[in-house]
């Protein structure tokens, strides 16, 4: 048994000196560890980055709307919805399940464009290339 190297104190087996192991551990390139205390300021970094782009999103607001603009909702990235506006032409108590529908078409569309937004925004953030390609970017 080499001096570089140990016996387990439980099983009696040899355990390598971490520094021997030459090529590194896999997934890492070969050669030494990644520089943790790097890896850990960049995730600081990508952390404040993704907070201050939910909280933008969470502020601006964006407007679906439903039957050519005839029902309009206003909501923000946060999904709190502030307005929802009905063009008088479209009220008639005959045609409440059109109302109903026209209603439902607007709150879904500016859900979406709610949900686009914050998609934007965290994109914008760069998640996956700061770490090193560590969450699975390039």
């Amino acid at each position: 048994m080499s001096n570089e190297d140990e016996k387990d104190s439980d099983s009696g087996a040899e355990v390598p000196d971490l520094g021997s192991l030459g090529g590194g551990l896999p997934g890492f390139g070969g050669g030494a560890l990644p520089d943790l205390s790097g890896l850990l300021s960049q995730l600081g970094q990508v952390q404040q980055n993704l907070q201050q782009a939910q909280e933008a999103a969470a502020t601006q607001v964006v407007e679906g709307s439903a039957g050519g603009g005839m029902v309009r909702v206003r909501v923000t990235g946060g999904l709190e919805f502030q307005e929802i506006t009905i063009d008088r032409s479209v009220v008639d108590p005959q045609e409440v399940d059109m109302l109903q529908d026209l209603v439902l078409a607007a709150v879904r569309d500016a859900v979406e464009k709610a949900q686009e937004m914050a998609s934007d925004a965290l994109g914008d953030v760069g998640l996956g290339g700061g770490l090193g390609g560590l969450l699975g970017g390039q």
